[in-house]
């Protein structure tokens, strides 16, 4: 399976594309940023993070899309500009008719580190090691996606057989 990972934001939106399976070590494919200038237009920086994002989904075909899920923040302005990069990416997504999951920073960290609570250099030096890096994936947005995508592989694809469980059961989802 393979996976592209959104660390969603308006200035740096980090994208970090996984290739793998439950119990085997993922493989990177690649990781990189989209950059907007926080001077530009609302309107000009999302159609930037849209063609961005869009090139990335034509050019290495994920099977799915796993986007950071916005929590609540002091800084409604960052929360604002967060949520709508992430819309952004779900949209694409949902063109191109890929399934789309969002995962929590706890989930993500807990999936990665084995602590929902972990820091940003252990996720970093965890994504490292799994990945098999020799050097850190800068800025720290483009390991945040890669460990976005890491979760979805290793976490994803047990909610998808779950739920297709309780469907064939009749029960909810």
């Amino acid at each position: 399976m393979r996976v592209l990972g959104v660390d969603p934001g308006l200035t740096r939106c980090g994208l970090g594309v996984v290739d793998g399976v439950p119990g085997r070590p993922p493989a990177l494919v690649a990781a990189g940023v989209a950059r907007t200038d926080a001077g530009d237009d609302i309107a000009a920086r999302l159609l930037a993070l849209e063609a961005e994002i869009s090139r990335w989904l034509a050019e290495h075909r994920p099977d799915a899309v796993a986007v950071e899920r916005v929590f609540s923040q002091h800084n409604v302005r960052a929360v604002m500009g967060t949520a709508q990069a992430g819309a952004v990416a779900i949209v694409c997504a949902a063109r191109r008719g890929l399934p789309v999951a969002l995962h929590t920073p706890s989930e993500v960290k807990a999936a990665v580190t084995g602590s929902g609570r972990a820091d940003k250099a252990q996720v970093t030096i965890m994504v490292m090691r799994l990945l098999r890096m020799d050097s850190p994936p800068r800025p720290a947005d483009t390991a945040d996606a890669l460990a976005l995508a890491i979760c979805h592989l290793w976490r994803g694809s047990m909610h998808q057989r779950l739920a297709a469980a309780h469907a064939r059961q009749g029960g909810p989802r």
